[in-house]
């Protein structure tokens, strides 16, 4: 498939002008043949040519997307294999977070500051123990891996096998601190 040239239009020659115009040609070279300055048509000759917008806005100016909350299991940014190795407790585990026996406040900033301790230390995998008991813990633990950094921090979690505390224990793969 062939492309089709882009004939420069008025204001091309005219930017590249404005560009040129202070450069001094090397000795012995003869610059290229500029084409004569055609007519504006309709445009005043004095507005200024209109500015194009910058195509990347600058860092500071991009907001982070928000991610997607998760789902014990769901897996959305990972591979399949590795999901898979998560789920049956095949990963190593790097640190244990037991939820026992606190209360739901104690609880959530426990987790919070240990989910925050770990990916600083750039471990990956942690299980957070909350116990089977009424469920309180339970139900709202992955409500809470789902806030704000926390969930930044998190690739996916997913229940833990019997040998580590079975539907009373979750697996959390964080992501690699960068």
């Amino acid at each position: 498939m062939s492309r089709k040239r882009r004939l420069p239009d008025i204001g091309d020659d005219a930017l590249w002008r404005s560009v040129t115009a202070d450069i001094t040609p090397i000795v012995g070279r003869n610059p290229p043949p500029m084409r004569s300055e055609p007519k504006p048509r309709n445009e005043h000759p004095s507005a200024p040519l209109p500015r194009a917008a910058p195509a990347v806005p600058p860092k500071s100016a991009v907001p982070r997307p928000k991610p997607l909350p998760l789902a014990a299991g769901s897996a959305p940014d990972i591979d399949r294999r590795t999901a898979e190795r998560l789920r049956r407790g095949q990963m190593p585990i790097d640190m244990r977070l037991d939820l026992h026996g606190m209360t739901r406040e104690e609880a959530h900033g426990r987790l919070a500051a240990a989910i925050d301790v770990a990916w600083r230390d750039g471990r990956r995998v942690i299980l957070i123990i909350t116990g089977k008991g009424q469920g309180i813990l339970q139900q709202s633990v992955p409500r809470w891996l789902n806030e704000g950094d926390t969930r930044r921090r998190i690739l996916t979690f997913s229940h833990a096998q019997p040998k580590d505390g079975g539907s009373g224990a979750l697996y959390v793969l964080l992501k690699r601190r960068r």
